[in-house]
C-alpha cells in the first residue's frame, strides 16, 4: 500500500496537470524509488535519522524541479528492520515499475543482493558491510557479486580498520606494550560484517586480539558481557552495535570496572549516543561534517532540514547528513540517466560511474569526493575519526585524525 509520502506527491502531480488542463499524468512525469526505513525496529535509534535524511532530501529534489522535470515518487516504508518484510516490499515495487531503491540494513541489503541485480535495480543501502563493495566478484572469496548495491560512505570494514590504524598509534603514544583489541556486537550480520576483516588487520598491526564477546542489539544488563572483556585485558573494545545497546554496554562496563577505549561503528557514535551514556572519549568514525559545520554544503542541508518533514528537530545527528548525501548520489545518477537513454535501473548504475571524486552539487563539504567503477564500489576510503565526551551536561566531540585506508585489492569485498 502506498505510504503517505507518495500519495501525497501524487496527489499533488495530479492537481498540478488537472490546473494546467494537461491530459493525465504520463508516466515520464514521475518515477518510482522505494524507501526501506526502520522507525520502530532495532536499528531506529539512527534509523530515525538517516531515513528522514533521505525523505526530505527527495521532496527538495522535486520542489527544485526533480530530475530535470521528472518528480521522484519516493515510497517509504517502515520495515521495522525486518528481512521478510523488506523482501516483500522490493517485490511490491518492482511490480510498480521502481526504478532504484534507497536500502537500510545489512542483513536484508545482503538477502536483496541478487534480486536487485536480477532487477536490475540500482540500490544506495544504509549498510556499508564490504560484502557489498565487489560488483564482479573479483575476490575469490566474495559470496556473490553485486553488481547493483551501493553506499555512501567507508564499509563497516575500512572503517574499523581505520580505527584501529588510529588505535596502534594511540597505544604507541601511551607505551601500551602488547594491546589487545576485541570484537563486541550482536551474532548478526551488521556487527559481525567487519569482524574478521578488522580483526586481521589488528593482528597485522601488532595487536592481540581476543575471543569475540556477544552482546545483543537490544539494551539490556551486559555486567556478564563486561566481565568477559575485562577478563580479555583488552584496551581497544570495537563497537558493532548501536543505540541503546551501546549506551547500556558503556554504562555496564563501568559499572565492573572496564578500563578500555571504546570504539564504534558508523552508527555507534554521535551527539545523543554520547549524552545518553555519559561516555568519556567515545571515539567513533565520520563521513559528513556534523550539522552546523561551517562548510559551503551545509546552506543546502539547512534548506532541506527547513522544508522537510520535522522528524529530527533542529539538531539533526551526522546520520541525517549521510541520508542526504544518499539521496543526491542517486539524484545526479538518475539526472545522467535521463540524458542517455532515460531513467531506467541500468542507466542509473551507469550513472554512478560517470564521475571521479564526486561530491553532489551544493553539498561541498558535505559529502566527501567519491569515486565508483564497475570493478570496484568502494566509493569512499578517508574515514574522520572523533571523540565524544560528556561534560557539563552535553557531549563535546572533536575530531581528532583524518586516515585514507589503502585500497588493497585483497580487502575488495572484505
Amino acid at each position: 500500500m502506498p505510504t503517505l509520502h507518495r500519495l501525497t506527491l501524487t496527489a499533488a502531480l495530479a492537481a498540478s496537470t488537472i490546473i494546467a488542463g494537461a491530459p493525465a499524468l504520463a508516466q515520464d512525469d514521475s518515477v518510482l524509488v522505494g524507501h526501506l526505513a526502520d522507525y520502530t525496529g532495532a536499528t531506529s535509534f539512527v534509523g530515525k535519522q538517516y531515513g528522514p535524511g533521505v525523505s526530505d532530501a527527495f521532496k527538495q529534489i522535486n520542489a527544485d524541479g526533480g530530475i530535470d522535470g521528472t518528480m521522484v515518487e519516493l515510497d517509504t516504508v517502515d520495515y521495522a528492520y525486518k528481512v521478510p518484510e523488506a523482501i516483500a516490499q522490493f517485490k511490491k515495487w518492482v511490480g510498480n515499475d521502481m526504478v532504484a531503491l534507497q536500502g537500510w540494513g545489512t542483513a536484508d541489503t545482503e538477502a536483496l543482493i541478487s534480486f536487485v541485480a536480477r532487477a536490475e535495480i540500482p540500490t544506495i543501502s544504509g549498510s556499508y558491510s564490504a560484502h557489498l563493495t565487489d560488483p564482479q566478484g573479483k575476490n575469490p572469496n566474495t559470496k556473490a557479486p553485486a553488481p547493483y548495491n551501493f553506499f555512501y560512505g567507508p564499509s563497516y570494514s575500512d572503517a574499523c580498520r581505520a580505527l584501529v590504524q588510529w588505535a596502534a598509534e594511540d597505544a604507541k603514544e601511551k607505551r601500551t606494550e602488547n594491546p589487545t583489541f576485541v570484537h563486541t556486537g550482536d551474532n548478526h550480520p551488521y556487527p559481525n560484517a567487519p569482524k574478521e576483516a578488522c580483526a586481521s588487520y589488528a593482528e597485522e598491526l601488532g595487536f592481540t586480539v581476543a575471543q569475540p564477546v556477544v552482546v545483543p542489539l537490544a539494551p539490556g544488563d551486559f555486567k556478564a558481557q563486561c566481565l568477559t572483556i575485562k577478563d580479555s585485558g583488552a584496551q581497544y573494545v570495537y563497537m558493532g552495535n548501536l543505540g541503546g545497546s551501546v549506551v547500556s554496554m558503556i554504562k555496564s562496563c563501568n559499572t565492573v570496572g572496564v578500563e578500555a577505549v571504546y570504539m564504534g561503528n558508523p552508527w555507534a557514535g554521535d551527539y545523543q549516543t554520547v549524552e545518553a551514556a555519559e561516555a568519556q572519549n567515545l571515539i567513533f568514525p565520520s563521513s559528513t561534517p556534523f550539522y552546523g559545520a561551517d562548510v559551503p554544503g551545509m546552506a543546502l542541508v539547512k534548506k532541506i532540514l527547513e522544508n522537510g518533514g520535522g522528524q529530527v528537530g533542529d539538531r539533526p545527528t551526522h546520520h541525517y547528513l549521510r541520508g542526504i548525501c544518499s539521496a543526491y548520489y542517486m539524484k545526479e545518477a538518475m539526472q545522467w540517466a535521463k540524458a542517455n537513454g532515460g531513467i531506467t535501473g541500468k542507466n542509473i548504475r551507469d550513472g554512478m560511474y560517470q564521475k571521479t571524486d564526486w561530491v553532489p552539487e551544493g553539498l561541498e563539504g558535505v559529502c566527501l569526493p567519491s569515486t565508483w567503477t564497475p570493478e570496484d564500489h568502494r566509493g569512499l576510503l578517508r574515514v574522520a575519526i572523533n571523540s565524544g565526551s560528556f561534560i557539563d551536561g552535553k557531549a563535546v566531540i572533536e575530531e581528532i585524525a583524518e586516515i585514507d585506508v589503502p585500497r588493497r585489492e585483497e580487502w575488495l569485498g572484505q
